[in-house]
């Protein structure tokens, strides 16, 4: 079955109730996981960024000031792994430097199985990627933003477990979205799982990728593409979440007969005998 990622992200606003809405809203879907994003602002942000001022519904304040208004420290995630464990669904993060990535192994999370994801922005960070890889038991990487050649030096240095196409347009444009590269990822990646990370708009492209062949779909999760952030009007709303889930999983059972020489097989016998003499 393909494993089903719901992102939060960054989308609760460094409000622990909205988060724990999101993971109920992806736990109630059938969602396998959620996701969150952890990084040290310090160390994120460049400098050239820390000072200038930003306009936010908290009011202005420098551009670190709102990084750090938005991430979630140990007491939060504390309160995401409780309420991931009540629900009975898994969570992990993308992580974004070398202490974010000892804050997640280190903290003995009990929804957190080792998976841990490096965002399109840090595949070129071989030093990161190798740390990662020795700290987790399943690592994830996207390839938005890439070449194919710093793609496969990634691939080289931290061999993850899963690839996850990707294009890191928010919203992407459908004619952008390049499903050919899916293929291409899983005929010269035999042994590798094959993922897509979709910012398009709707879901009829997201449900494309599984006659595909992926392992894994992620999709940014909002409770409304209106409310402020930056990844929010890419993100799909709770009735969406739900279509995307139930979509998954109806295809998947539509491709569950292997293929072979077609059988008459269920309601089709009793229609054999009443329309055929």
């Amino acid at each position: 079955m393909v494993k089903i990622v719901a992102e939060i992200g960054i989308n609760h606003n460094g409000d622990i109730d909205l988060a724990k809405k999101m993971i109920a809203l992806a736990a109630v879907a059938g969602c396998d996981y959620v996701k969150f994003q952890k990084r040290n602002p310090d160390i994120c942000v460049p400098n050239e960024q820390k000072e200038k001022i930003k306009e936010t519904p908290w009011g202005e304040m420098t551009y670190l000031e709102y990084k750090w208004k938005l991430e979630f420290g140990e007491e939060e995630y504390s309160k995401v792994d409780e309420y991931c464990v009540l629900l009975g669904i898994k969570w992990f993060s993308s992580v974004w430097d070398v202490h974010s990535v000892d804050f997640m192994v280190n903290n003995y999370f009990k929804a957190f199985d080792g998976t841990l994801k490096i965002p399109s922005a840090l595949i070129t960070d071989i030093d990161l990627c190798k740390y990662v890889r020795k700290k987790c038991d399943r690592l994830i990487i996207s390839t938005g933003m890439s070449t194919e050649e710093e793609i496969i030096k990634c691939i080289d240095a931290c061999n993850p477990d899963v690839i996850m196409h990707t294009n890191s347009t928010y919203p992407t444009p459908v004619e952008e979205l390049n499903f050919n590269y899916i293929r291409w990822l899983k005929e010269k990646y035999l042994n590798k799982e094959i993922g897509y990370s979709g910012h398009e708009y709707g879901l009829v492209t997201t449900f494309a990728t599984i006659p595909l062949g992926v392992n894994w779909i992620e999709r940014h999760i909002t409770e409304d593409r209106v409310v402020w952030g930056s990844d929010q009007f890419a993100s799909i709303e709770p009735s969406g979440l739900f279509k995307l889930v139930k979509g998954i999983r109806d295809i998947e059972k539509a491709f569950f007969i292997e293929k072979a020489p077609r059988k008459v097989f269920g309601g089709e016998l009793k229609k054999l005998k009443t329309l055929r003499k």
